[in-house]
């Protein structure tokens, strides 16, 4: 009986260590398979953006009307390779495409006030501290934090920088906390700032309420709130044309805003079984075609949402 025992001992623990590693295996191959796919999603989203330059050439704006604009509801991947071949559904012995689900959206990066515009030839602007200055103060964020991330940014610009002193430069927004910036705070910025590898202006076209409010020096809540609902009917072609509507110039310049871009988040996830696998990407939009800057997958925090007529209005007019 010992015998049987120490067998039956042996035998169960072989055979867990077998099941083991298939199951490894097999979420190993999942996850492989779901980051090919979505390097695939990635292509896809800079093609439509490389066509979107394309066909707005003459107009050379952005707009929340465009199809980069519309995010991708979480659907069946099979689905899109049917649709792709004419055909009802797609076996492919390959991939498990039924139960496999795919999601994304861009987001305009420019519709987001840039932190890297706090610095300008080697010190701090005091134009784009301004605008920092009300928007920290609109989500009750000190501006001790403020000065430090300009102080930080400064420093890590510098033309005599060294890389023993200076201090690291983040790529996102997320990454400064690298400079001591609480998780809460950076929670807080997201839907409203980004951190991009060039100075930009503040696109009309994209921006939510808050953000042109706090983009403009004069500039009300009531009167950012009326662009965005504006644009709803018609997207600004100028800057211009946002100042004809204010009836004032209300801070608006050719010099802190625009109506195009070139920065846009790209994100996927894609679902497979058990397994999620999340990505995303910035993407530098160019006449003509679209570069991926850098890339991300794990654990994201949650997207800025799209900027819309209501978007993050407080109770009262500051």
């Amino acid at each position: 009986m010992l015998t049987v025992a120490l067998v039956a001992s042996f035998a169960a623990a072989a055979l867990w260590q077998q099941w083991r590693a298939v199951e490894v295996e097999t979420a190993e191959r999942a996850r492989i398979q779901a980051a090919w796919i979505l390097v695939g999603a990635l292509d896809w989203s800079r093609l439509i953006l490389r066509e979107d330059a394309l066909a707005r050439a003459g107009d050379g704006t952005d707009n929340l009307a465009e199809p980069w604009a519309v995010p991708l509801a979480e659907a069946r991947l099979s689905t899109f390779l049917a649709a792709s071949r004419n055909v009802a559904q797609v076996e492919d012995a390959s991939t498990d495409t039924a139960d496999a689900f795919l999601s994304g959206q861009i987001t305009d990066q420019q519709g987001l006030l840039n932190l890297r515009n706090l610095e300008r030839d080697g010190r701090v602007d005091e134009t784009a501290r301004r605008q920092f200055a009300r928007l920290f103060d609109y989500l009750g964020l000190p501006a001790s934090q403020l000065d430090a991330i300009a102080q930080q940014l400064v420093q890590a610009l510098a033309a005599d920088a060294t890389p023993e002193v200076a201090p690291l430069l983040p790529r996102s927004l997320s990454q400064l906390g690298w400079w001591g910036v609480p998780p809460q705070t950076l929670e807080v910025l997201a839907p409203h700032a980004t951190l991009l590898p060039a100075r930009t202006r503040l696109n009309l076209n994209t921006a939510g309420a808050v953000a042109l409010w706090a983009s403009a020096d004069g500039l009300t809540m009531a009167q950012a709130q009326q662009l965005v609902l504006a644009r709803e009917a018609q997207h600004f072609r100028s800057e211009a044309d946002a100042v004809r509507l204010l009836g004032t110039a209300g801070g608006i310049t050719p010099a802190t805003h625009g109506v195009s871009s070139q920065y846009f988040e790209v994100r996927g996830r894609l679902r497979l079984g058990d397994v999620a696998v999340q990505e995303r990407s910035l993407v530098h939009k160019l006449p003509g075609e679209a570069r991926t800057l850098w890339r991300e997958r794990g654990a994201l925090p949650a997207p800025a949402p799209q900027a819309g007529p209501y978007n993050a209005a407080p109770a009262t007019t500051p």
